[in-house]
């Protein structure tokens, strides 16, 4: 998706606002309530001035009530800031909390192609360290923004009603301190998206790398990826740096105006005080004390606003990246009138079909397969032939261009992806497990299982002997991916999961190419017994392990080549002859 425009920006903000309307809109009476009385205290303070006359005519009975009632105003201007603070970390935390969960459920949805072409670690920082700083923002932005536009209004007409010649000094060069603020602030919001762009990118890198650490150091690579590294981390602190330089400019450049507004309150009053008949106004001293201290209330929140500049520009950048994940388009959902498969035997079939990842270049053209239920079909062929990408599309991880497949004469497009992917049950060459026990790894596909099921599905699959080698068996906890399992044990796992759940049908992507030859003996005498009425498609490259298949597909350019038994292909003495005799080549 494009860059997102400030606007389309604050457009999302609002919307995750939405379901919090009561606690905004009771923050901003509690800021109108905050801001009323830090107005209301320099009136009273103006006042109590103004009852010191001279030496002697001193009203301390009025006095003493003025400072009775600032002290009230003082305690309730700190109330509503203290319950409009509670609120604003309601609100913000709520609202992180919600897009983390939107986030995180629009991954779930996003087509693979968009998972497949974006890297995981820039996935990774949009949902965890994007979200935090416009955390930071957002809370910068409830607690100072609201009160601060409240009190440039709330103090320019109180000035205005007590002497508007001075107002007007103060609203003419009010200006010029906005302009300052908006200059710096256009050139900081590109700074800090190039900023959150880089730190995605170093996320990306400092994830791949350490997941493939054990390749990086096989292949000495360590000082290459340091280099690597350093040059992203070199972009990124010249990219922090600038934005930082650049926002932090804001501040002393607003102090300075707001320093030539209170000596131009000061002057022009003092000015009013020594020549009263020059302008026809009424004025005091009091007056003057009330004017300076909202001079001062007036410019502080200027000082305020351009001092969160650098972390809204920052939060509003990292907020455009989340946004553009979350309105990334999901998958094409399913149709309202989608059908449930149910009793499903097992006959599949590619019907004139033709796919492509890029459009550009053709990947495969008017296929054709008809899969019998309970027929074991093994494809095979050189790297780059087709072969995973007929397993995407059977459990439509990807849509076929053109044609169609059917289970069962339904074709796929036309029921629910959660029907058909729980009839298949998958077993690839890259092993997922998640962190937890042994046994919550197992149970994945079948959570209402029960122990005995669990451990019959193990011995099926001979990982139950190893499984109780472990510290707890079957409640050993295992970290992120397996932990310290060997390959070859986590491919059992997997096998398990599948052999406890026992669907129609099978996929098989290398299932055993971790597993030392003696298990693999015993997992296909397993795989047989559990292939058994059942449609299973297997993908293999050592061809000796499907040689009992019912047929075999030979896939080249993503085509089918020739197809047959063992015995028929090797009698051909085609493609397939070469392939199974290049194994035993000396």
């Amino acid at each position: 998706m494009a860059n997102m425009s400030k606007k389309q920006v604050y457009r999302h903000i609002l919307r995750l606002l939405k379901p919090y309307g009561w606690q905004v809109a009771l923050t901003l009476l509690l800021a109108l309530v905050s801001v009323a009385g830090n107005l209301l205290a320099p009136i009273i303070f103006g006042d109590a001035i103004d009852l010191i006359i001279a030496p002697g005519m001193v009203d301390f009975v009025c006095i003493t009530e003025k400072f009775i009632l600032l002290g009230v105003v003082i305690a309730a201007t700190c109330a509503a800031q203290w319950l409009m603070n509670i609120i604003n970390n309601s609100i913000t935390y709520g609202v992180v909390k919600d897009i983390r969960a939107a986030t995180f459920s629009h991954i779930q949805e996003l087509p693979l192609s968009y998972i497949d072409s974006h890297s995981y670690g820039d996935l990774v920082s949009r949902n965890i360290a994007d979200v935090d700083q416009f955390a930071d923002g957002l809370l910068m932005g409830f607690t100072q923004l609201f009160t601060g536009v409240l009190t440039i209004l709330g103090t320019l007409a109180l000035m205005i009603a007590l002497n508007w010649i001075i107002a007007l000094i103060v609203f003419f060069i009010t200006p010029l301190s906005l302009f300052v603020a908006k200059f710096i602030a256009t050139r900081t919001y590109s700074l800090f998206r190039s900023a959150a762009v880089i730190r995605g990118e170093q996320t990306a890198f400092v994830e791949e790398m350490t997941d493939n650490l054990k390749v990086v150091k096989a292949f000495n690579r360590e000082e290459c990826n340091k280099e690597k590294f350093d040059d992203i981390n070199e972009r990124l602190t010249s990219a922090s740096l600038k934005s930082i330089f650049y926002s932090s400019l804001t501040n002393p450049c607003t102090r300075f105006v707001n320093s030539i507004v209170y000596a131009a309150v000061a002057l022009s009053g003092a000015l009013t005080l020594i020549y009263p008949a020059a302008l026809p106004v009424a004025f005091s001293v009091g007056k003057l004390t009330t004017l300076l201290s909202y001079s001062n209330q007036y410019t502080k929140p200027f000082n305020e606003i351009s001092g969160v500049v650098t972390e809204l520009q920052n939060a509003v950048a990292c907020a455009a990246r989340i946004c553009e994940l979350i309105d990334e388009p999901a998958q094409t959902p399913d149709a309202p009138d989608a059908l449930e498969l149910k009793d499903v035997k097992g006959e599949v079939k590619f019907e004139n079909l033709s796919f492509s990842y890029n459009p550009d270049v053709q990947l495969i053209s008017g296929l054709n397969i008809s899969a019998k239920a309970g027929q074991r079909i093994a494809i095979v062929g050189p790297t780059g032939c087709g072969k995973t990408t007929l397993i995407n599309l059977l459990m439509r991880f990807y849509d076929p261009d053109e044609g169609r497949i059917t289970v069962d004469g339904n074709d796929t497009q036309l029921v629910t992806r959660h029907s058909l992917r729980a009839n298949y049950g998958m077993v690839l060459q890259d092993t997922w497990l998640k962190s937890g026990t042994i046994r919550e790894n197992i149970i994945m596909g079948k959570p209402d299982a029960t122990d005995e099921e669990v451990v019959a599905a193990a011995k099926a699959a001979h990982s139950h002997n190893f499984i109780l080698q472990l510290k707890d068996g079957y409640d050993t906890v295992i970290g992120e991916d397996g932990g310290n399992l060997s390959q070859g044990q986590k491919q059992l796992l997997c096998i398990t999961r599948v052999m406890l759940c026992l669907p129609p049908m099978l996929i098989l992507d290398e299932a055993t190419s971790s597993i030392d030859t003696r298990t693999e003996m015993r997992i296909q005498s397993a795989f047989a017994a559990m292939m058994k009425g059942r449609t299973s498609f297997i993908v293999a490259h050592r061809l000796s392990t499907i040689k009992e298949a019912d047929k075999i597909l030979v896939m080249k350019n993503g085509n089918i080549i020739e197809q047959g038994t063992h015995d028929e292909l090797i009698a051909q003495g085609g493609f397939y002859s070469e392939l199974y005799n290049s194994q035993f080549a000396r």
